[in-house]
């Protein structure tokens, strides 16, 4: 008769089988032209009530490195996976971060550190929800059972956007500004790897793991003359 004490050793030893065979896929982004157009911002006056707030600057002053260090790569499939929980504040009249990588089932927290009302909502169709408007040392939060894109953004301030990536299981991360990632511990096997950034949409490539070697994938976002992503590069 096999016990749950029995059980829970075998899956046990099963994951830590797995996890001794596990290696890395690692691999560089290549962007050669700024794709993120720029956001016209209104004077605080127009739209701010109560006590002035200066707009942040962008800390990211290379726009190369910029671009490189919003793109998104995560495996593709259905893994059991548990959530985390992820902070995504409001300072200075920004969303900071302005990107954030959650696996599904995670909780994003939202907190205001502004002296003045701010609002989060999303017309998302993998999550949609408007939490109203809060002031200062105030948050509220949200679940996502759902991968997908979720765009977001504040009524009282046109200028804030953010973006929150829900990716279908844990491997996913954020290229960093020179375009180096890695997804680490992936058993061996055959996956789909995704690219993902804002301008230029989906890239998608096959790769094989295994237990012996680091897989390596790159991806170079195409641009036409005009700086603007080819279309039929995506899928």
């Amino acid at each position: 008769m096999i016990t749950k004490r029995t059980l829970g050793l075998f899956t046990l030893a099963l994951a830590s089988a797995l996890s001794l065979r596990a290696n890395d896929i690692t691999g560089t982004i290549t962007i050669e032209h700024k794709l993120t157009k720029p956001r016209v911002t209104p004077t605080g006056d127009l739209y701010e009530r109560g006590a002035a707030v200066q707009l942040g600057a962008n800390q990211q002053q290379d726009p190369l490195q910029y671009e490189r260090a919003h793109v998104v790569i995560y495996l593709e499939g259905d893994f059991a996976t548990r959530g985390i929980t992820a902070d995504l504040n409001q300072l200075d009249r920004r969303f900071t971060p302005d990107l954030v990588v959650v696996p599904v089932n995670s909780t994003v927290s939202f907190p205001n550190l502004d002296p003045i009302f701010h609002n989060v909502f999303s017309l998302s169709k993998v999550k949609s929800f408007d939490l109203g408007n809060y002031p200062k040392d105030h948050s509220r939060t949200v679940t996502f059972n759902k991968p997908g894109i979720v765009f977001v953004g504040c009524h009282l301030h046109a200028n804030m956007s953010a973006v929150i990536v829900v990716t279908p299981n844990r491997w996913g991360v954020m290229s960093d500004p020179d375009g180096h990632f890695t997804l680490r511990d992936v058993p061996p096997g055959t996956y789909t790897v995704v690219a993902w950034h804002k301008t230029a949409g989906f890239f998608r490539k096959k790769i094989e793991v295994t237990a012996d070697h680091k897989a390596i994938v790159d991806f170079a976002i195409p641009i036409d003359e005009n700086g603007a992503p080819i279309q039929e590069a995506r899928k």
